[in-house]
């Protein structure tokens, strides 16, 4: 598996623990070490401490999107209309609002712990790039104020441009709550809490199947665990599971990372250490880092049939070399620049793009958190309050939440999910490359790209 610049990064610290052998008992097992997962654990025990709980991860903790993604640690306020439609408004508020204190509480615990997740809270651009995609987010900044929040800041396109170093960013707004964290070091660090609470981890450990029977039996390829109950958060490859098929889709996103150019982030002036969006729907994401980098990532949106996670997900060059072009074109200026590093990988997409609480059918017992949709950084801390509430089956504002057992429009069965996304997929990427061209797109290719799940943010376009 290619590993991504954050977990190379810190290579001398991979060291796995050992997978699991013989048969052990649990009252709560969680499938998946990453940010889910960990904290799911964490806040189980922290609730109750006598619990006995066991992580399997199928790699190591932060092999899969905790340790592969772009580190911004988001809200929910982009997702307002999305989260009303769902849980209502005051559900919607709350739970935004909740999401914006869980960013301040992942620093706190950065420096409760020790953990040197490189923090900077620096505050998200979203932008437009192109003529397009100016206003995007026109309609969830209204809401926000409608709802007395003022989320978003205004800023004049001379300082958006100024801000984000590329005149390529025609307009945009601020949201200063956000931060950005190097998210291999913020999942390592977790999983040395863990382990220093007496959480069990047992990695290189992949679910085989798991009986439904009470109490629960689960088997790995050299043991088995007999659990009271199961978390099931281990993202895309939940879509395995046969009640979870169509609730998710597992989609590519790819990251391209610059070398070290401190010198040259300083000339164009992009110091301030904003993440920075665009508003496609197959979107931009890019940041820099700590010593100088820019990682510069895309939704590049690739599907298998019936959603088999293979390696295509892990390491696509023609994915890497999309995402190298968009790079180039907002950032004309450093186009000799080399990349040094590039990945992907796979996310768990909900059509709404909010993940889904819940436990599977006839089985209460057994719990799943899935459909994070490339924003999991910050909203998995919410995550695991739920599901661990779920979990120790407490009567609480968390286990009752608006994202419980909710039902989200479903992608279609397959075949038609796989050739029909191939469609769908291709008319974003035409559309899309015609709108960055200034061209109108194809009356078939706006059709076609109408029918494709939300994206990032809650958008006008």
């Amino acid at each position: 598996m290619k590993r991504s610049l954050w977990l190379e990064e810190i290579s001398s610290e991979l060291t796995p623990l050992p997978s699991l052998e013989g048969n052990h008992v649990a009252d709560v097992t969680i499938v998946g070490g990453g940010f889910v997962g960990l904290w799911t654990a964490l806040q189980i025990v922290e609730l109750d401490p006598e619990c006995k709980v066991i992580i399997i991860e199928r790699d190591i903790c932060g092999g899969g999107a905790s340790g592969r993604n772009g580190g911004f640690v988001m809200s929910w306020w982009p997702k307002i209309s999305s989260l009303s439609a769902q849980c209502g408004k005051d559900e919607a508020v709350r739970l935004a609002r909740a999401s914006a204190t869980a960013i301040g509480e992942i620093e706190q615990f950065c420096t409760e712990h020790n953990i040197d997740a490189h923090f900077r809270r620096a505050g998200w651009l979203w932008t437009a790039t192109t003529n397009a995609q100016r206003g995007a987010w026109k309609d969830v900044v209204k809401t926000c104020q409608r709802l007395g929040e003022s989320v978003f800041l205004p800023l004049s396109n001379n300082e958006v441009a100024r801000r984000a170093g590329s005149g390529k960013h025609l307009e945009g707004v601020l949201e200063v709550s956000n931060a950005t964290v190097q998210p291999a070091r913020l999942v390592r660090g977790m999983r040395r809490v863990a382990l220093e609470k007496g959480i069990k981890i047992f990695e290189n450990t992949p679910m085989i199947n798991f009986e439904r029977s009470s109490p629960a039996v689960l088997h790995t390829p050299n043991g088995s665990i007999t659990a009271t109950r199961i978390v099931l958060a281990h993202n895309a490859w939940s879509a395995e599971i046969p009640e979870l098929r169509r609730t998710i889709l597992p989609v590519t996103s790819t990251i391209v990372a610059t070398a070290p150019i401190p010198d040259r982030l300083e000339k164009i002036g992009w110091t301030g250490g904003e993440a920075i969006t665009d508003s496609q729907l197959m979107v931009d994401y890019y940041r820099t880092t700590q010593d100088g980098r820019i990682a510069f990532g895309k939704g590049t949106g690739m599907i298998s049939f019936a959603s088999r996670v293979d390696g295509g997900y892990d390491d696509n060059p023609s994915l890497s070399e999309d995402t190298e072009r968009d790079f180039r074109r907002t950032y004309p200026q450093l186009n000799d620049v080399p990349i040094t590093h590039s990945w992907c990988g796979p996310i768990d997409r909900t059509y709404d793009s909010l993940p889904v609480f819940g436990h599977l059918d006839g089985s209460p017992h057994i719990f799943y958190g899935v459909g994070w949709s490339g924003n999991g950084v910050g909203p998995s801390r919410l995550g695991g309050r739920i599901l661990a509430s779920l979990a120790l089956g407490l009567d609480d504002e968390w286990s009752h939440c608006g994202l419980v057992g909710r039902e989200p429009k479903r992608f279609p069965p397959e075949p038609f999910r796989y050739f029909g996304g191939l469609m769908v997929r291709g008319a974003v990427q035409r559309k899309e490359a015609a709108e960055a061209d200034d061209e109108s797109p194809a009356w078939l290719d706006r059709k076609l790209a109408g029918l494709a799940p939300a994206g990032l943010e809650d958008k006008n376009l």
